[in-house]
Formats: C-alpha cells, structure tokens, sequence
C-alpha cells in the first residue's frame, strides 16, 4: 500500500512501462517508508485524445510522454507526500528520460478500514499488518 493508478498515452514498449513503474515504485519505498513487497500499481494506456492535461494557467507545456499518477494511500504527512513529488520526478527524469513537465500526481487519502488485501479482511484492523 499505497495503490497507485498510471495512466500513460499508448505506445510505449513494455520495458519503459516496467522502468517507469520501478522508479514510482522506488520512490514511494524511500519517501513513505514502506516494504519493498508493498506494491501495488495499475497501468491504464489511453489513445492522445482521450487525456488532456492542461496546465491551470501555470505555462507548463506536456508532450506525448505524460505520466497521470493517482495514489490512494494512507494519510502521510505534507512533508512525506512533497518529497514523494520530488522523488517520482527526479526517478522519472533520471531513469526514464521524463520531462517533470509531464508528470502529475493526484493523492486521494483515506483510512486503515478502507482497505483489504486479500481474504475478505480488514487486514489493518485485524492487526494483520501496522
């Protein structure tokens, strides 16, 4: 945990969807400390014309290399989830070749009861996992 959604424009090779998953992957263990068997990703591949991501009056410009990244996590605090951002951006551009231009990350919070990993537990409220 957490569970996180990337949502690419098709037409990337299976080896630069596994790089890009990687570097998420490694920055989610480094900024919120997590199992390196914590992981949960789904990636979600769309034609160009079924994103946009415009930029809320910001001037930042995107290409066809944009990354949607959507974490459903635990609450962490504002300082764990910046360096997140930093993270996942400085891994993408540095392993993957990724303009931090096209990268967004959206965080939905929610709580230990929302989530089962299996079996049909609550597996943070049956003291399975902390």
């Amino acid at each position: 945990m957490p569970l996180l959604y990337v949502d690419l424009i098709e037409g990337r090779k299976p080896a630069e969807v596994r790089g890009l998953l990687d570097a998420i992957h490694n920055a989610v263990v480094e900024a919120f400390g997590v199992p390196q068997r914590d992981r949960y990703q789904v990636v979600r591949t769309h034609a160009a014309h079924e994103i946009v991501a415009l930029d809320t009056g910001l001037g930042i410009d995107r290409s066809a290399r944009l990354v949607v990244l959507h974490v459903v996590s635990r609450r962490r605090p504002k300082e764990l989830k910046e360096r997140f951002y930093k993270l996942v951006a400085g891994n993408l551009a540095e392993r993957c070749g990724i303009d931090p231009a096209d990268l967004i990350i959206s965080v939905t919070e929610n709580d230990d009861d929302d989530w089962s990993f299996g079996h049909g537990r609550a597996q943070f409220l049956t003291g399975e996992l902390k």
